[in-house]
């Protein structure tokens, strides 16, 4: 069972919703990213995703994309994100997740970035623009090195291609809430709930609900019909205008925590 796995067993076993916060790592810097990892796992995240700065973040909306620009400028590429995550793995073991996009992987070399990666201590992957009917060579050296691969549906989704991701996907699946980029705002309503539920028909992988969870009551709101949250333009808004993020994501875990029903 991959570490991503394991934690969702043991986050079910006591019937507990995952919180996974996105950082951009290298914003502002290398060394501040690894800071705000370990503050993080302090404040009770389950699983981290690390976004590698791309100059072309499609999905990601101004605020992460802003992130990725000053990330960029600092010279931070893929390679030394995984340097970054070999150093982190020296002081936590908490999971965790690589968002890139497929050209960065693609330059590496697919097989030798996933060796590297999984060598540095990455346990996942999601990369928004390489859908499953394309990813068969990532998934074959992602398999072969023990690092799951985390496709994303969205309410446009088609049963055909829940059927497609949720076979493709492994430790979890990512809902994306709207149909639009990271940052826009959230609605959880019955349309939410269903599509879930439709999801779940499909699949008995974990569901993580992402973009447009702005606060504590986003994050009640979706934990309640979801197996977890993900919450990152709000803590990117945060490092960028040089506040703490720590007290902020206690405040998301303990909201996440609140047992409630929509």
């Amino acid at each position: 069972m991959s570490k991503i796995s394991n934690t969702f067993k043991k986050l079910r076993s006591t019937g507990s919703k995952a919180f996974i916060p996105y950082i951009m790592a290298g914003d502002p810097s290398l060394q501040e990213t690894k800071k705000f990892v370990l503050e993080l796992a302090e404040a009770g995240a389950d699983i981290i995703e690390l976004g590698v700065p791309f100059s072309d973040p499609l999905a990601d909306g101004p605020t992460i994309q802003r992130a990725a620009e000053r990330a960029i400028a600092q010279g931070v590429t893929l390679r030394k994100v995984l340097v970054l995550v070999a150093e982190i793995r020296q002081v936590s073991q908490i999971p965790l997740i690589l968002m890139t996009y497929y050209n960065p992987v693609f330059k590496f070399g697919i097989e030798a970035f996933a060796k590297e990666a999984s060598r540095a201590g990455v346990n996942g992957l999601i990369i928004p623009d390489l859908i499953p009917d394309e990813a068969e060579e990532l998934l074959h050296a992602a398999r072969q090195n023990g690092i799951d691969t985390i496709f994303l549906l969205a309410p446009t989704s088609t049963e055909d291609r829940i059927k497609k991701v949720v076979k493709a996907t492994t430790g979890f699946v990512y809902y994306v809430s709207i149909t639009g980029t990271t940052g826009a705002k959230l609605l959880v309503d019955e349309t939410m709930k269903n599509t879930l539920n439709q999801i779940r028909s499909f699949t008995h992988k974990p569901i993580e609900v992402g973009f447009g969870v702005s606060g504590p009551e986003d994050a009640k709101s979706v934990a309640a019909i979801a197996d977890g949250v993900i919450v990152g333009s709000a803590i990117v808004k945060l490092i960028a205008e040089g506040k703490n993020i720590k007290e902020f994501a206690q405040s998301l875990r303990n909201a996440i925590s609140t047992k409630n029903e929509l």
